[in-house]
């Protein structure tokens, strides 16, 4: 009987168990170096440092270099898998009498629970290749950027949407009770199913277009990395394109999600918008929520020109810009901008939470680096919007988040140095900052445990400096709501 995809999996996992073919092995084994010129797509560094390796260094040049390799050490080191099955499986093709070659990118990764194996197509980072239309794309910097903002607190029922190679789906596996993931491709289906198999992971596949196949299914939880480059309205590769013109994509899934979450569920979804004359970037996206029941937190993290953008997704389809086929495919792409009036395109996270009242919506910037991860931070934000919702915070007695600190900024003047900037700022999660005025400072500087309420606060300031009491307050009520949605405050306590 051929061997199958799925078939062989449980004798691959076998070989990488026993090679110690894992995230934290190969880093050992590569070096530090060799394993950022692996990320670089630099061959070079890593064939020197797996010479000599044996098994292990095998596994790396066949699955992550995508080079040669001699039979009889491919069949040493995938052992007890034999190499006519990897080969019927696709796993292999051979290339010579003697010589195999991987037909698929089978990586190790740590998601956070530990090594996971993520099977995909050859993106032809290491070995130039045609982008097949139904290509099944692997760990990218998309990927990537939704494992570290997807949130992992526990949750009873998750659902991937437009899976790909199911790399969130085995993450959500690591907080979710029971997983559930859709995608229109049946090659997605089937390396999803392999990749779940190889990490001996029980997921619901369901082939189908965004929400169809779990119509009527709520769940706790959505993450979803969905086909959103804004284009044409064409489909050349699925693993990016929708059929949807311009950021129709990111719209259907904003729009729909909520729907399909439970109360109290949330979503992160990637997603990009077009910045257009006229236009806030932050009403569009506002504009897809609907007027009740939903929390939604955007977080832009770039924007790219036009032209930038074009020419970035053309290279990673494989599109040469420069040859006349591709500057008739750039031309029409930048036209269908321009009659658009787009100026712009920018791409983040988009977190919602199904609730029971009047729809929230923070859009805002997040373009500075970080380093802690944003998913639980989405989280944390959501409790302190629902904690705004039910509070006055006139009436509370705030303190100062361990982590914020007061900067002040002076510049040389005629008469010495001259004081241009008063901020606050989050020394972790995202490292906010917020520029405040001398009254905000005093006003910061006196929450302490067990001292006054904000109004109270307020009304010595007022007092001290000859203000307007409700003006200052309102201004001041301001600040705080900012401040704490931000978590550089937090209340202590709310007086009975």
């Amino acid at each position: 009987m051929t061997a199958t995809l799925l078939s062989v999996c449980p004798r691959l996992r076998e070989a990488f168990v026993r090679n110690d073919y894992n995230a934290d092995a190969v880093l050992k084994m590569l070096g530090d170096d060799a394993h950022a010129a692996l990320g670089r797509s630099e061959p070079a560094p890593v064939r020197l440092a797996c010479k000599g390796q044996g098994s292990p260094g095998t596994l790396v040049t066949m699955f992550l270099l995508v080079d040669d390799v001699a039979e009889d050490r491919a069949a040493a080191a995938l052992h007890p898998l034999l190499v006519i099955d990897a080969i019927d499986a696709g796993l292999l093709v051979r290339v010579g009498r003697a010589t195999v070659r991987a037909a698929l990118d089978v990586r190790p990764l740590d998601t956070g629970d530990g090594t996971r194996w993520v099977i995909s197509d050859l993106d032809g980072s290491m070995r130039p290749a045609p982008t097949a239309e139904d290509h099944v794309l692997g760990v990218g910097q998309a990927s990537l950027s939704l494992l570290r903002g997807t949130p992992t607190t526990p949750a009873d029922t998750v659902l991937d949407v437009g899976t790909g190679c199911g790399v969130q789906a085995v993450h959500a596996a690591g907080y979710g009770r029971s997983v559930t993931a859709t995608d229109i491709s049946e090659r997605s289906m089937l390396l999803a199913a392999a990749t779940t198999a190889l990490n001996r992971m029980d997921v619901e596949l369901i082939q189908g277009s965004w929400f169809e196949p779990v119509a009527g299914r709520t769940f706790d939880r959505i993450v979803a990395n969905p086909p959103f480059v804004v284009g044409l309205g064409a489909v050349n590769h699925s693993y990016r394109d929708s059929g949807l013109d311009l950021d129709g994509a990111s719209k259907l899934m904003i729009e729909q999600a909520p729907a399909h979450l439970k109360p109290g569920g949330t979503a992160a979804i990637l997603a990009s918008w077009v910045h257009v004359d006229g236009e806030d970037w932050r009403a569009r996206v506002a504009s897809w929520l609907p007027d009740h029941g939903v929390d939604a937190w955007i977080l832009q993290r770039d924007v790219a020109d036009p032209a930038l953008y074009v020419g970035t997704w053309m290279r990673d389809g494989g599109v040469d810009p420069r040859d006349e086929a591709g500057a008739e495919q750039a031309t029409a792409w930048l036209e269908h901008f321009a009659a658009a009036e787009v100026r712009g395109i920018g791409f983040g996270f988009v977190y919602l939470r199904r609730t029971d009242s009047p729809t929230d919506v923070l859009a805002e910037d997040l373009t500075q680096a970080f380093e802690d991860p944003l998913g639980n931070e989405a989280m944390a934000y959501f409790d302190r919007v629902a904690w705004l919702r039910e509070n006055d915070p006139a009436e509370t007695v705030y303190l100062l988040d361990a982590s914020t600190a007061l900067e002040r900024v002076y510049l040389p003047g005629d008469e010495g140095w001259s004081s241009e900037v008063t901020r606050v700022h989050r020394g972790n999660g995202p490292h906010w900052q917020h520029e405040i005025d001398e009254l905000g400072a005093l006003l910061l500087g006196a929450m302490r445990p067990g001292r006054l309420v904000l109004a109270e606060l307020v009304r010595i300031l007022a007092a001290a400096h000859d203000l307007d009491e409700d003006a200052l307050l309102d201004a001041a009520t301001l600040l705080v709501v900012g401040l704490q949605r931000h978590g550089l405050i937090h209340p202590a306590a709310v007086p009975s």
